[in-house]
């Protein structure tokens, strides 16, 4: 079942355009980095104007609010967004060795998250985890976490499904969460994601919905936790779909939060 499921969207997805994102205005330079998994061709288009130590990762290409955010803010502050662009979809989908494959492309930065949360069929080959744990060191190595000094990805959820509450007890997201701080004046769909106590402390301060992640979150593969194995500060925007006023200010809201304690090198 799972793979005709997956050789139906295969068909569907080749009509699909790609989420391409044109400089929104003339000064904007772009650079690119190439990823090939199989039958999968990934781009990653870095977006530059005025770089200042800014810089935004967005890992899934259906989650365009949070690309438009980070264009806002970097047309008027500058900065650098680097926006991964695969068929305009969430999942990676790829065939080897006429076995169909399936992950989450925030799930490919550990090889146990890899291992744990590839979908394939019985018997498909392990060679195929090996690729893809490369394709996210490549990720990884073109944002260059080591010069910038922090992670700042972009992520957009859907209404009423995802979001601050799935963090709390008895919730499903609960074991992955040290501390939440709830603003119940805003949508519980938009919130802030951090692996720091300090980041924790400075957007609690701010009044903004965030979560803090645990040390002893399960690894699932994810961007959150590589930069937790690797004490590389991380911090991810996210909201709903649709919410571009709302991801422009907790935007700049992380900012000054990590400019506060000093994680922006400046350029």
């Amino acid at each position: 079942m799972f793979k005709l499921i997956l050789s139906l969207f295969l068909i569907y997805s080749t009509l699909l355009v790609n989420a391409q994102h044109p400089p929104v205005f003339s000064a904007m330079t772009t650079d690119s980095s190439f990823i090939k998994v199989y039958n999968l061709d990934i781009t990653l288009v870095k977006y530059s104007y005025k770089p200042n130590g800014i810089k935004f990762l967005v890992v899934h290409d259906n989650e365009d609010t949070g690309v438009k955010a980070g264009f806002d803010y970097i047309r008027w502050s500058g900065g650098e967004l680097i926006d991964s662009q695969y068929g305009g979809v969430r999942d990676y989908y790829f065939t080897y060795m006429d076995d169909q494959y399936r992950i989450d492309p925030n799930a490919i930065y550990t090889e146990v998250g890899v291992n744990t949360r590839l979908k394939k069929d019985l018997f498909s080959s392990n060679e195929v985890e090996k690729t893809i744990h490369n394709a996210g060191k490549q990720i990884v190595e073109f944002y260059d976490p080591k010069t910038t000094g922090y992670f700042l990805t972009l992520h957009n959820n859907a209404d009423g499904g995802f979001g601050i509450s799935s963090y709390l007890p008895g919730y499903d997201l609960a074991s992955t969460a040290d501390s939440v701080y709830i603003n119940f004046q805003m949508d519980g769909d938009d919130l802030v994601y951090v692996t720091e106590p300090r980041l924790f402390s400075s957007l609690k301060k701010a009044n903004v919905n965030v979560i803090l992640q645990s040390k002893f979150v399960s690894n699932d593969g994810s961007l959150s936790v590589y930069a937790m194995q690797n004490n590389i500060p991380y911090i991810n925007v996210e909201v709903q779909h649709g919410h571009q006023d709302e991801n422009l200010r907790l935007i700049e809201l992380a900012i000054s939060a990590l400019k506060e304690h000093g994680l922006v090198k400046k350029e």
